[in-house]
């Protein structure tokens, strides 16, 4: 199904409750998403359900989903399912729905092999530049056919520090050259006064873009994956 008409299913279709994720921190719920004659699964994520935090605002991080997936969007780099943000006709109000990814719940970061470890090294970064807080290891998984999603971006692009993951595997090491010319092309796109600015002005404030921006100029000079900070700790509880 292509990925425009998902969204459009997401955004438009009748959505009904189909069950709970129990180990959220926050309420998230399995729906079912039906728009003409197509019916597919969504994880969604109201905003009166966000347990509030000290140091991201909230009603916040269902549009920061929405902000990932269309940042993944524009890199080419596809591993964010389809994801939306829908104000009206949902069942616990306004939210984030995001195209539910069925999959092996054995497959992920933790059980990956050599081969599917190396596939990572986009994921990483963009946790560097999006200072995603909370990448844990089962937040990275490989579907049925082989391909890799990373999902739960709703602690990302803070304008502090918080980088928080489990994957540390290509610490010291160059950045690939294809994704510092994605990297590259991001900056030119994301300059004031360009659509893609106006696009994540929606989910993000002023602030965060501007950190956004700071974040992938670095990381194009810098040209490395960083070493775990020594000075806080760059793990997120619990690790799976």
């Amino acid at each position: 199904m292509d990925k425009f008409f998902i969204e459009s299913v997401l955004q438009e279709g009748n959505v009904a409750l189909e069950g709970r994720f129990t180990y959220s921190s926050n309420d998230t719920f399995l729906v079912r998403a039906q728009y003409q004659d197509e019916i597919i699964n969504a994880v969604y994520k109201p905003q009166r359900g966000e347990t509030p935090l000290w140091d991201f605002p909230h009603h916040t991080l269902a549009k920061r989903e929405v902000a990932a997936y269309q940042l993944c969007e524009k890199l080419g780099w596809q591993f964010v399912p389809p994801t939306v943000f829908r104000k009206s006709k949902l069942p616990l109000g306004a939210g984030s729905l995001q195209l539910f990814m069925e999959h092996d719940p054995d497959s992920h970061y933790f059980n990956f092999d050599d081969t599917q470890r190396q596939m990572l090294k986009p994921v990483v970064l963009f946790d560097l530049i999006t200072n995603n807080a909370d990448r844990k290891g089962g937040h990275a998984f490989v579907d049925m056919e082989g391909h890799l999603w990373a999902i739960d971006h709703g602690l990302c692009f803070h304008e502090q520090e918080k980088l928080r993951t489990v994957i540390w595997d290509f610490a010291g090491e160059s950045i690939p050259a294809k994704l510092l010319d994605d990297l590259e092309r991001l900056l030119s796109d994301l300059q004031r006064g360009k659509p893609l600015e106006g696009m994540l002005a929606v989910y993000l404030t002023p602030v965060e873009i501007g950190a956004l921006r700071t974040r992938i100029k670095q990381y194009v000079e810098l040209g490395v994956f960083p070493q775990p900070p020594q000075d806080r700790r760059p793990f997120p509880w619990p690790p799976v």
